[in-house]
């Protein structure tokens, strides 16, 4: 139990990722690819946001003197990666519901043989 009071929350977003990394390679499934995408999106993410964050910073739009701020410049980008995130996943889903029409399965290996003929 000691090993888990010691874990940061940054230790847990790159769990996160590789988790699903692990459901990106491993599924058969597109959809559940596409969300093990989404996964590793918001593993990505988390990590970013905290792996530099000082302790007790406050967000730069107050008065603060500049050394108790927190960097804008990381959440800026995160924000971004956010939207470019939802995006994909949203472009994964339409093409996804194309393959489904017009192929008639969810599967990657029927699909791949059904591509092949």
């Amino acid at each position: 139990m000691a090993f888990i009071n010691q874990l940061q929350i940054s230790d847990l977003a790159v769990g996160l990722f590789f988790l699903g990394l692990y459901g990106a390679m491993s599924q058969r499934n597109i959809i559940k690819t596409i969300m093990s995408v989404g996964i590793m999106d918001i593993g990505a993410i988390t990590f970013f946001m905290m792996a530099n964050y000082p302790e007790g910073a406050k967000p730069p739009i107050s008065s603060t003197p500049v050394e108790y701020m927190a960097d804008p410049v990381p959440q800026a980008l995160m924000i971004t990666a956010i939207v470019i995130g939802v995006s994909v996943i949203a472009m994964c889903l339409a093409m996804y519901m194309r393959v489904a029409y017009r192929y008639g399965t969810a599967d990657w290996k029927i699909l791949i043989r059904r591509l092949e003929k």
